[in-house]
């Protein structure tokens, strides 16, 4: 019997994943919520789940849990609503669009005991994981750069773009909020929170949107100095996360789902393969870890605090590039 019945609000692309990983699970029963009905009928057949025509429908049904997975600007509003009637609740990323409500979001998790996190589903990775727990065990000596590269073609990965949230940056679109945030929340994870930045942005190639398809981004996080390039235009779909260390590098190649290491100069790289992943694994993982904190067996793995940080970082990342200047967090 399951332990758990999770509603998904939302099921575009994103929303439908989050209802075949969940059920994948084997712990919760799913229902959805969609105002689109050709949509809503066709995920409800596809598996077999319930759908609600709005949150009150669902809520009336009595979910322990919801993903929220509709356009940023929604999030926090939703979020809020469920926390209020007792429903711990993960939440596509970004949190949102601006920082508006997520103060009342936080003391109302606090003082309702529910538990809330964000979808940055990178931390899910076994290899990240596993990459990250090197550099902080102390294995390199102290991190003290870090850099990522990032791109993929968006017209042969992403088809959609020009016809969903992305093509709209009040949305949530964009390269900054659509992807960089997520490589920006792994950095955080990886070295810690940004105190600093200025980025540098623009729309170069993609056809049929105006919003940035290219982005530069320089952080001071703590004494760590970064640097993330990423572009949604170039053939190879590929995303490189390099950490100096003062007692080595360590790399991860996530395309290939390997980490690498080397402590010597001149001497070749070591390597830590994780065979091969499909994308719903860390996913599926995510949903477990999830479940899991919400039965008290583990910790979100990124908690409500996280995400307005990398929210932050997402704002002050657009005031850079509109005000070509330094921002603090």
């Amino acid at each position: 019997m399951v332990a758990h019945h999770v509603v998904v609000i939302g099921v575009g692309s994103i929303g439908e994943r989050h209802t075949r990983c969940f059920q994948a699970t084997g712990r919760a029963a799913v229902s959805i919520v969609e105002f689109k009905t050709t949509l809503a009928e066709e995920i409800s057949r596809r598996y077999g789940v319930p759908a609600h025509a709005d949150l009150d429908a669902a809520l009336a049904h009595r979910p322990t849990i919801a993903v929220v997975a509709t356009p940023a600007p929604l999030h926090v509003a939703q979020a809020t609503k469920l926390v209020e009637a007792g429903v711990h609740v993960l939440i596509e990323k970004p949190l949102s669009t601006s920082i508006e409500g997520v103060e009342r979001l936080t003391a109302l998790a606090a003082e309702r005991g529910t538990k809330v996190g964000v979808a940055y589903v990178l931390r899910s990775y076994p290899v990240l994981a596993s990459m990250r727990q090197a550099v902080q065990s102390g294995r390199f000596g102290t991190p003290r750069q870090i850099t990522m590269l990032c791109g993929q073609h968006f017209p042969t990965y992403r088809p959609a773009y020009r016809e969903i949230y992305y093509a709209n940056r009040a949305a949530g679109g964009g390269a900054i909020q659509d992807a960089l945030t997520h490589m920006v929340n792994l950095g955080e994870w990886l070295v810690g929170p940004v105190d600093r930045l200025v980025a540098d942005a623009d729309h170069l190639v993609l056809p049929g949107v105006e919003v940035e398809d290219t982005v530069h981004l320089v952080t001071r996080q703590g004494s760590v100095m970064g640097n993330y390039a990423l572009n949604q235009h170039q053939a190879p779909n590929e995303t490189i996360i390099s950490v100096n260390c003062d007692q080595g590098t360590v790399r991860c190649e996530l395309h290939n789902n390997r980490w690498l290491w080397l402590t010597k100069p001149g001497d070749p790289w070591q390597e830590e393969p994780f065979g091969t992943a499909e994308r719903d694994t860390a996913f599926i993982t995510q949903a477990n870890q999830f479940l899991d904190a919400v039965e008290g067996k583990g910790l979100i793995l990124c908690p409500l605090e996280e995400g307005i940080q990398t929210l932050k970082v997402n704002l002050a990342t657009l005031a850079s590039v509109e005000n070509k200047s330094w921002m603090t967090i």
